[in-house]
């Protein structure tokens, strides 16, 4: 197959190009900053030379967006909501005009669309987010940022190509710059423990599912509209750093209370609701489309990719 990735050269992107490239396919970036032969430039608004990679190939997979690893602060959130709608946009007009539309178009979404909650998970079927009550207000932008984003998709003008919304958790992997490492990073310091009480629920899901996943969506034409990537059982925060502080055999890990996380997030130039925010998602449609995880639980997982870290090899 020839596999298109709009905003791949992130960290997700570069997990995803390495396994579909060592399976045999044909793989092209768009970046906004192209330096290897297999990519191309483009600026995630316009139209360009670019939509050509598109025409003809056999899966889009858009992953382009600003990193919400920073300050939610006034310009980030609009430039959050710009960057994956806007490129959202442009991806389905470049479909749209194609002679060769690629039979399906793979579109980054968020785990974060769903409430805030630590009642019963979200399926498909869960509940949307936005109008939590105790909750800081801003909060209610991240949901709209994914809504909006999904819509852009979903209104594209593509009849050829099958549309999936990809409401992703976060991906775990051991390399460099990822989720995972920061986590480990922690974990290692003894600065692990529980936050504001480590009773918000953590979803993730294992980096070799992630690609597992999407490699069953591209070869199952049932499936469209939104899927929730992500491993069956997600945990409480205390529960999960626990987990990941026994995978480095660490004995302890420091509480933080709201204040101390603020503090943390504003030195790393990050926001609190990537800790508060309470994110108890777990997967429909895929385990009933015949998927099955090889990473189900957060212990499996975490020994794994603790044990892939200390081996320097990458997922």
């Amino acid at each position: 197959m020839k596999i298109v990735i709009p905003g791949g050269s992130g960290q997700v992107g570069a997990v995803v190009e390495r396994a579909f490239t060592a399976a045999g396919h044909s793989v092209v970036v768009l970046s906004r900053n192209p330096r290897r032969p297999n990519e191309a430039r483009w600026d995630g608004r316009t139209l360009g030379a670019w939509a050509g990679e598109i025409d003809g190939c056999d899966v889009v997979l858009n992953l382009a967006g600003r990193s919400v690893s920073c300050r939610y602060t006034p310009a980030n959130l609009q430039e959050m909501m710009d960057s994956r709608v806007l490129s959202a946009r442009v991806v389905g007009e470049a479909i749209a005009r194609a002679e060769r539309p690629p039979r399906v178009w793979l579109q980054a979404s968020t785990a974060t669309i769903y409430q805030h909650t630590f009642g019963a998970p979200n399926d498909e079927d869960g509940v949307i987010g936005g109008g939590e009550s105790g909750v800081p207000a801003y909060w209610a932008y991240s949901v709209e940022i994914a809504k909006n984003w999904e819509r852009e998709q979903a209104e594209a003008n593509t009849p050829h190509t099958r549309k999936v919304a990809l409401r992703s958790a976060m991906v775990m992997s051991p390399d460099r710059g990822g989720v995972f490492d920061y986590l480990a990073w922690m974990a290692r310091l003894g600065l692990g423990g529980p936050v504001a009480g480590g009773h918000q629920y953590v979803s993730w899901i294992h980096a070799h599912d992630f690609v597992a996943a999407l490699d069953h969506l591209t070869t199952h034409p049932d499936l469209t509209g939104p899927i929730n990537l992500a491993a069956p059982n997600p945990l409480p925060q205390r529960d999960f750093m626990r987990t990941l502080r026994h995978a480095w055999g660490t004995p302890i890990g420091l509480p933080a209370t709201r204040t101390m996380a603020a503090l943390g997030a504003f030195a790393l130039r990050s926001d609190t609701e990537l800790l508060l925010k309470s994110r108890r998602v777990i997967p429909g449609r895929l385990p009933d489309t015949g998927f099955r995880f090889t990473y189900p639980h957060w212990d499996d997982a975490a020994r794994d990719l603790v044990r892939r870290v200390r081996a320097g090899r990458e997922s």
